[in-house]
């Protein structure tokens, strides 16, 4: 089992989901392509928190990048012994999760919030508001009472949409920073590449 491979093949799992994060979060900006709803302020408060711009995107490249460069990385060489060198990288992608875990975590809460709150809209009474503050996320189930936003047009649909998507990414990405930490402990401890036998013999010892 190599656990510089496995960290590897997280991180280039992690850039991809890192740039449709970025691209989602973009989206929400645009309702329908069109740029006034944004340049008039007429836009969920939980769109200017750049949860996937940051959270999910800028703050899980640095990770990636990481853990994509294991297999080169010799960090402390330790005599001439490559496997140590490896060993200490491994332990310090530990914490370049834990940053990724972060961010993860702020693009799925700030996802969340945005879905059970719902969309700012031109209601019918001609006033922009949630509509659905009061609903506590009901409204979701509810597609029927999606048309008492008239403006922006399907920015109900628009926003549970692309909110749901970076939801899932963020999900997504937070799982799999949260699998290099244990990736990154086992390889750290128990050494870069061992067989199955070694490893359940270093699990032994913690």
């Amino acid at each position: 089992m190599c656990y510089g491979k496995c960290a590897r093949c997280i991180g280039q799992s992690l850039v991809g989901l890192a740039i449709l994060c970025i691209v989602a979060n973009i989206l929400l900006y645009f309702p329908n392509g069109e740029t006034k709803y944004a340049s008039e302020d007429h836009l969920s408060k939980f769109v200017w928190f750049f949860s996937g711009i940051i959270g999910g995107g800028l703050l899980i490249f640095l990770p990636a990048f990481v853990f994509i460069g294991l297999e080169q990385e010799d960090c402390c060489g330790c005599c001439g012994h490559d496997n140590c060198g490896k060993r200490c990288a491994m332990l310090s992608s530990v914490l370049a999760s834990l940053i990724g875990i972060a961010g993860s975590g702020y693009c799925v809460i700030v996802a969340a919030l945005g879905l059970a709150e719902g969309p700012l809209c031109l209601d019918s009474s001609n006033q922009w508001n949630y509509t659905f503050l009061d609903t506590e996320g009901q409204y979701l189930l509810d597609t029927s009472t999606w048309s008492q936003c008239i403006e922006p047009r399907h920015v109900v649909e628009w926003n549970v949409s692309l909110f749901s998507i970076l939801l899932a990414l963020g999900g997504i990405e937070f799982i799999l920073c949260l699998i290099q930490v244990i990736n990154g402990m086992l390889g750290g401890i128990c050494g870069y590449c061992c067989t199955h036998h070694q490893v359940r013999t270093c699990v032994k010892k913690l």
